[in-house]
């Protein structure tokens, strides 16, 4: 999964958020448990539980010290994951909903996760951008939180929706006085919408409990919302969460439909990197969802409704669809009667729609050429088949051979030389649930020209191709590995994360501790072999940004000139890059913070908090 994100330069960075352009993050404060609040709010309170406090730490990774052994085989490193996988506890709710609790005494702190199964890919051509603009109002609060009267809210928020409506039909017939009539109309009634709000509730309430991290992130295939507590507070987050999803309130839409689209113009529209992602998926793909960006369309954001947003989250937020993961100081037996008292009350529905892969197999390679006031980039991308087929973890490896870090090939042939001043990847862009892309890309160096990247690029995988690769390099990339992987089961967000991708993406979240198992058997064959089948011509897509000044003589040249013929051929997206995007987003998370704006949830009866 994240075993193989690799730390570049800071301007790299920025072009790998374009890469991953819409995986959001929304950042607020954070809550925590009972006794602590004096709100005027009145939540449901679950029957009452004994909290335990931090005891001695019992986690077989902190006991054995095996962080510090990533340079040991996996032999000697499986014996602790499959201790840590024991120490898992699993239940699933009668209304479907799973949650994963893994105990962890080092310190009095937990952190909890809740996954959406459901991101950007599952959204409707013309509805573009409603997974990650629900994630945006999901911190907006509820019908007890977030408002000081809820039922006069309610009335000027229907009256917005109706006004908006009939603005999107007038723009539409081009009525222009109508228009104007309307638009003040809707200002003034947004005025009055916003006195009712009680602004970062839900923040405030986890900061007040000594919470920290609240956070969420929208993906192609799924949506995360997450932070953490100290233990004895657990069953604020049960409140809470159960509460923000049970009787949500998506206030302040057409508020945040500004920022959302602010978000857009600065990642896409006025970023030429941004745009030249947003081209490349639609050029690779001609029928996946994945040719969608995460963000949404421009036109689409601004004609999206609060109905869409609530049809969305009434299709693809059952309790079936939801996966909860609670790591560190917590009693399995606590939370499961947390679970039952809280996220028993929500009820089952109907199961969502399944994820379809609809790309057909590309049969002649694509290209295209943007002009635009930029540095000179390079993509390459190839089609790889998911996460769930039996070279998902070959890919990975590859990928590692050729981008991961200052010993990487490409590394080596394109930035050493200085025909590149850097290099990376994407290895499954922009999910992985589906088949999806292997990118490549670099940023030029002076004096040099993409095709020279390129070129150098191509010679790398068609060695990948003909030469086996030495023992030395793939002993290399499988310590990488474990070290990546220790790293975040050091974590409690880490492996709350890392448990409750794989369930959703493969169906049991035990694979994560058999990923080392598999990373170890695969051979220079099997990377050979990979090779072969994937980096064909026919399988191929290249993008060329070329700063405006240079488009005349370079615009003129065929992409696929002057680069080894290669032949590319799967699409996919492995577990790993889910968490590159994590990891970028990490870094675009204070400018998304600064734009936005988060509500309190609770849940309903006495006082909690």
């Amino acid at each position: 999964m994240g075993f193989w994100v690799q730390r570049r330069t800071v301007w790299l960075r920025l072009v790998a958020i374009a890469l991953i352009v819409g995986f959001s993050f929304s950042t607020s404060p954070s809550p925590a448990l009972a006794s602590s609040f004096n709100l005027n709010v009145a939540p449901y309170v679950a029957p009452s539980i004994t909290y335990q406090g931090a005891r001695t730490n019992t986690h077989p990774i902190a006991q054995s010290g095996v962080i510090a052994q990533a340079n040991v085989s996996t032999n000697s490193i499986q014996p602790y994951l499959d201790r840590v996988a024991d120490a898992v506890t699993e239940f699933t709710l009668p209304n479907g909903m799973k949650f994963i609790v893994l105990e962890q005494h080092d310190a009095p702190v937990a952190s909890v996760m809740l996954y959406a199964n459901v991101g950007a890919s599952y959204e409707e051509d013309g509805k573009t951008g409603v997974a990650h603009y629900l994630e945006h109002l999901a911190f907006k609060g509820t019908t007890r939180i977030g408002t000081r009267d809820y039922a006069a809210e309610r009335v000027v928020l229907d009256q917005l929706d109706n006004v908006f409506d009939q603005l999107i039909a007038a723009e539409a017939a081009g009525e222009a006085e109508r228009v104007s009539e309307l638009t003040e109309q809707f200002a003034q009634l947004q005025q009055e919408a916003a006195t009712y709000v009680e602004q970062n509730k839900f923040g405030q309430i986890i900061e007040q409990s000594g919470g920290t991290g609240l956070n969420a992130t929208t993906s192609a295939d799924a949506t995360r919302y997450f932070y953490n507590l100290p233990s004895n507070k657990i069953e604020l987050w049960f409140s809470l969460e159960s509460e923000r999803f049970l009787d949500p309130v998506f206030r302040e839409f057409y508020k945040e439909k500004e920022v959302i689209l602010e978000e857009r113009r600065s990642r896409v529209d006025n970023s030429p990197i941004g745009q030249m992602v947003e081209r490349f998926s639609e050029v690779a793909y001609s029928e996946s969802p994945y040719r969608r960006p995460v963000i949404g369309y421009q036109e689409d954001l601004r004609k999206a409704t609060r109905a869409d947003v609530r049809a969305f989250f009434n299709t693809y937020y059952g309790p079936s669809n939801l996966i909860a993961a609670v790591v560190g100081d917590v009693d399995p037996e606590q939370i499961k009667q947390l679970a039952d008292a809280y996220f028993g009350r929500f009820e089952s529905r109907v199961e969502p729609p399944e994820l379809v892969a609809n790309e057909p197999e590309q049969i002649e390679p694509r290209s295209f050429t943007l002009q635009l006031a930029s540095q000179p980039w390079y993509l390459e991308g190839y089609h790889r088949p998911g996460i769930n087929d039996p070279d998902h973890v070959v890919y990975a490896i590859i990928n590692s051979i050729l981008t991961g870090g200052r010993t990487a090939r490409l590394y080596k042939a394109l930035v050493e030389p200085q025909i590149a001043l850097d290099v990376g990847s994407a290895n499954g862009f922009p999910g992985d649930k589906l088949s999806s892309i292997m990118l490549l890309y670099g940023l030029t160096a002076p004096n040099h020209t993409v095709e020279e990247l390129a070129a150098g690029l191509d010679a790398e995988l068609l060695r990948l191709q003909q030469e086996p690769v030495d023992t030395m390099t793939l002993d290399r990339v499988k310590t990488q590995a474990r070290a990546g992987l220790l790293r975040q089961l050091d974590s409690n967000q880490g492996m709350a994360s890392l448990l409750t991708e794989y369930e959703a993406k493969t169906g049991d979240w035990r694979n994560v501790f058999r990923e080392l198992q598999l990373i170890e058997a695969v051979e220079a064959s099997d990377v050979q072999r990979v090779a072969r089948q994937t980096f064909r011509l026919e399988n191929r897509t290249v993008g060329k940004l070329i700063p405006a000044e240079e488009a005349a003589p370079q615009s003129s040249t065929s992409s696929e000139t002057s680069t080894p013929e290669l032949t590319p051929e799967t699409e996919t997206s492995g577990l790993e890059d889910d968490e590159a995007a994590s990891e970028v987003a990490e870094e675009a998370s204070a400018e998304d913070t600064a734009t936005r704006s988060a509500t309190a949830p609770v849940a309903p009866v006495r006082g909690l908090w």
